[in-house]
């Protein structure tokens, strides 16, 4: 059975009121493949604004979740918050994130089982750096990031993982469409091994790494490529075309 293309747009630390019911609106208005599953994930403010407006058939994440349920954790959402809001996704492990605000393996791992364990799902990214990849460590670093999680989890099925070379985010760089295939196929071999045969076959791996309507036609075009989790090029008009890139 063939894997539902999957297409999410990270608006990261972007936007305002109007601009997020701009982007809404627009993709309300949109022609969209039917075929593609479609996930925007606006700043925490946002969300709801964003759940209210969105038609029906596209869904929302959030760009982080806390592993925790509730408590005195300042700063940081629940998923039982993102449920009770109507938000059905959250993005984890984001290279910014690992990077910036030093999140761990372990602790990506955390808040994946809570996340999952709550019925979110999750847009789990992993990536390496360009001294890694220019050390030959890509894989070493991308399975690492994944092993972290299979050994908190053994359900995959509301996963989506998405490889994210951080020397391609937002730098204009992208990895050349052959890179990007052999990543995403190691990481469905890994999956056959590490997990399971059916988690290989069914789960869906996404590019992101300065994705724009230009390059996606001819990355959506490879076996192993499943969609893609988009940056800066998701608050722009263009988007709907990366979104429909694998039926044009």
């Amino acid at each position: 059975m063939a894997r539902q293309f999957f297409v999410g747009g990270n608006f990261k630390m972007n936007g305002d009121i109007k601009k997020i019911k701009e982007i809404v609106q627009h993709l309300n208005e949109a022609k969209l493949d039917d075929n593609v599953e479609v996930v925007i994930s606006p700043p925490t403010l946002y969300l709801l604004l964003a759940r209210e407006h969105l038609r029906s058939g596209l869904e929302v994440a959030a760009q982080n979740v806390f592993d925790k349920p509730d408590g005195a954790f300042t700063g940081e959402i629940s998923v039982k918050q993102l449920q009770d809001s109507g938000i059905t996704w959250t993005i984890l492990g984001h290279s910014e994130r690992r990077v910036i605000l030093q999140e761990q393996d372990i602790f990506v791992a955390s808040k994946t089982k809570a996340a999952l364990d709550g019925g979110l799902g999750v847009i789990l990214c992993c990536g390496e750096s360009l001294e890694e990849r220019e050390q030959n460590k890509t894989i070493e670093v991308v399975t690492r990031q994944l092993k972290a999680v299979a050994d908190k989890i053994s359900d995959w099925s509301k996963v989506v993982i998405a490889y994210e070379p951080i020397w391609a985010i937002g730098t204009g760089k992208v990895a050349t469409t052959e890179q990007a295939q052999e990543v995403h196929a190691a990481i469905r071999e890994w999956l056959k091994k590490e997990v399971s045969s059916e988690a290989a076959e069914k789960t869906r791996i996404l590019y992101g790494g300065s994705v724009t309507e230009k390059n996606s036609g001819e990355l959506a075009k490879q076996p192993d490529i499943d969609g893609f989790l988009v940056g800066g090029a998701s608050l722009k008009p263009a988007f709907v075309e990366i979104i429909n890139s694998k039926s044009a």
